[in-house]
């Protein structure tokens, strides 16, 4: 079984058991997060679709910790002009292990 959940905005594959990183959530290491805005979920090769979120399915998770992503180089420069500017940043994703869906 499976489930396409938004969150924080994004629209996110889980299944129960396993791993998701998302954007920074909040809340501590070790709590339990609950997610209400189902838009599919698959069970045996059944489908349900929600129009626009599927009614009386949740699913639940707990976070593992909060981590940062690669680092991301951002490089601008203007041709013949002498200007370079290098700049970068790490974004911060939180580790979400999915319990269950239901």
């Amino acid at each position: 079984m499976y489930a396409i959940v938004d969150i924080a905005g994004r629209q996110t594959k889980v299944e129960g058991g396993k791993f998701v990183y998302t954007n920074k959530l909040s809340g501590n290491e070790g709590d339990a997060v609950e997610f209400a805005n189902v838009l599919l979920t698959e069970d045996n090769g059944t489908i349900n679709v929600g129009a626009p979120f599927v009614e009386n399915i949740k699913v639940t998770g707990k976070i593992l910790g909060h981590v940062k992503g690669d680092k991301v180089i951002i490089f601008k420069k203007k041709r013949r002009k002498g200007y370079k500017k290098k700049n970068g940043h790490r974004q911060d994703y939180t580790k979400v292990l999915i319990e269950s869906i239901a």
